[in-house]
This record gives structure tokens, C-alpha cells and sequence, in this order.
């Protein structure tokens, strides 16, 4: 059943609630920059090996393995184009608190967050389609759909670019609200957007528990790869232990909810895609805050300034 249907089926979300989770979205991405500063990007300038090693391991390595994995275990066309969706977004909006739980460099995990979020407006759409291009199934399926880069590349641009660039203004100008405004929107915001995930999904759910068995096991290894990759990147890049945690959790955590609407907007709901993107928004918070778990138990270093 799976082998014959998955690939045609659709989740189905209304333009009402799309718009919704457009805004909740763009919330969230404003919340998180009410606490970015100038100054982040300025501490960059003067320790730029690590930011270089993340900003590679997400947009560079982590699509590349991908295309590996999904060359090896050859899944789904939907599914695959799924996996290289979720490896083509920027890291998820919940890796600075788990960064932090596990005693990682938060402020690197910070300054990642803001510079991904930027480069994603170009790097997601250029990722989806040059990966996605090069391995058969999913190329007739980016053929079939004939999506636009340019209104990918206007619609991330709505979700994070401007978000992202209003919340650092008002940082700027307004630093002590911006702060109090962080601690109230970023929690309400997230909370929002995950509440309107799980009540689309649960108008799907008989979708969904049809195929989540089939889904899982990809989802948990695509994901486990994705922490090895930036785990295995960042020490071979000799880098601190702070800045190792950061740099593996900035990678194992994605912003699937940007691969989400980009799934709802451009391919309508496509099923493989869109499971697998909704469940990886799942795992990650699981295997994110376990890592950090076990982490967080253990003493690290003090970071050596380069």
C-alpha cells in the first residue's frame, strides 16, 4: 500500500490556516531576532573559523550526505524529496535553548541562527533544486510541480529575511523592550505555531498514523547523520568543545517548519514530503534535548579564544 499510494497522497491544509502559519512563522523567526545584535555579527568577524565550519556543515555537507543517504536506501520519491528539503532548510528555531541545555556556545548558536536564517533565503531554494535535480525520481517530481525559485526565494524571504532584520532593528533601537518583548513573543509564538501544526496534522491523522511506521526509521537515521555530520565536521575543524556542541546541534536540528509551508505552498501537501518534514519537527525536539541531556552532564572545557 505504501509503495503505490504514499506518493499521491496530499495533506490537506486550507488557505485560512496556511496564512496562519505563514504569521506564526514569521513570529517566531522575530522573536528569536529580538535578541540578535549588531554585535553578534561583529564577534563573528573575529572568530569567523567557527561560524565558517556551521554555516558549511548545514548548507554544504549536510545536503551533500543527504544525497548519499538517499542514494543508499533508495526511499520514496515524496520521501526523498522530503529529506532534501529538510537538509536544505536553516537550523531550527529551538537549537539556541537546546545549545544552551547542553553547555554548547550558545552565542555561536546564536550568531549561526541569524547568519543561516539570512543565507537561507537563497541557499534553500538553491539546495532543493540542485539536489533535488540530481537524483532521478525526485527531478520528475521538481519537473511535475515546476515551482518558481523566485517565489521560493520571496516567500523565505517573507518568513525569516524581514523577521529577522525588523527584530535586530528594534534590538538596535529599542534594546531594552526588544528584550522584553523576546521573553514573552518567542515562547507565545513558538507554543502558537506548534499547536497549529499539531491541529492540521491531527485533521490528517488518519494519513498520518497510516504511514508514520514507514517514515520513522528514516527520520531517525536521516536525523542521527545530521548530528554526526557536524559533530565530525567541527572536530576535524579542531575546534572547542562549546563550539562543537553548538556546531552539531545547529546541524541534527532544521527549521522544518519553513520545510513544511514550503511543502504546503509549492508542492500542495505532497504526502512523502510532507510526513517526513512533520515528523523530523517532531524527532528533533526528542533527539535534541536528549543530546543535550546527555551533555549536559558532562564537564566541558573553557573555550580557548583563537
Amino acid at each position: 500500500m505504501t509503495e503505490t499510494t504514499l506518493d499521491n497522497v496530499q495533506i490537506n491544509f486550507d488557505d485560512q490556516t496556511l496564512w496562519i502559519l505563514n504569521l506564526a512563522l514569521a513570529l517566531v523567526m522575530f522573536g528569536i531576532a529580538l535578541d540578535i545584535s549588531v554585535t553578534d555579527f561583529k564577534h563573528l568577524l573575529k572568530r569567523p573559523k567557527p561560524v565558517f565550519t556551521g554555516v558549511f556543515s548545514q548548507f554544504v555537507l549536510l545536503p551533500a550526505v543527504t544525497f548519499i543517504l538517499v542514494w543508499a536506501i533508495e526511499p520514496l520519491p515524496s520521501i526523498a524529496l522530503g529529506m532534501f528539503m529538510v537538509a536544505a532548510c536553516p537550523g531550527g528555531n529551538i537549537s539556541n535553548f537546546i545549545t544552551h541545555l547542553a553547555k554548547g556556545n550558545t552565542a555561536l548558536s546564536v550568531s549561526l541562527t541569524a547568519v543561516a536564517t539570512l543565507l537561507a533565503v537563497f541557499m534553500t531554494p538553491l539546495n532543493l533544486q540542485l539536489w533535488g535535480s540530481l537524483y532521478a525520481p525526485t527531478s520528475a517530481l521538481l519537473q511535475e510541480v515546476a515551482i518558481a525559485p523566485f517565489e521560493m526565494v520571496k516567500l523565505v524571504s517573507l518568513l525569516l529575511g524581514v523577521p529577522l532584520l525588523l527584530g535586530m532593528g528594534l534590538h538596535h533601537i529599542r534594546p531594552v523592550m526588544a528584550k522584553k518583548m523576546a521573553k514573552i513573543l518567542k515562547a507565545v509564538s513558538l507554543l502558537f505555531f506548534v499547536v497549529l501544526i499539531f491541529l492540521a496534522l491531527y485533521n490528517n491523522r488518519d494519513i498520518f498514523m497510516d504511514y508514520i511506521f514507514y517514515v520513522f526509521w528514516i527520520v531517525v537515521l536521516h536525523n542521527v547523520i545530521a548530528f554526526a555530520t557536524g559533530f565530525s565536521l567541527a572536530n576535524f575543524m579542531g575546534l572547542s568543545q562549546r563550539d562543537i556542541r553548538s556546531i552539531t546541534i545547529e546541524t541534527g536540528i532544521q527549521n522544518s517548519g519553513l520545510g513544511l509551508l514550503l511543502i504546503f505552498t509549492f508542492f500542495d501537501g505532497l504526502g512523502g514530503m510532507a510526513l517526513l518534514a512533520a515528523f523530523w519537527g517532531i524527532w528533533h525536539l526528542v533527539s535534541g534535548l536528549l543530546l543535550a541531556f546527555f551533555w549536559g552532564f558532562k564537564p566541558v572545557e573553557k573555550e580557548k579564544l583563537a
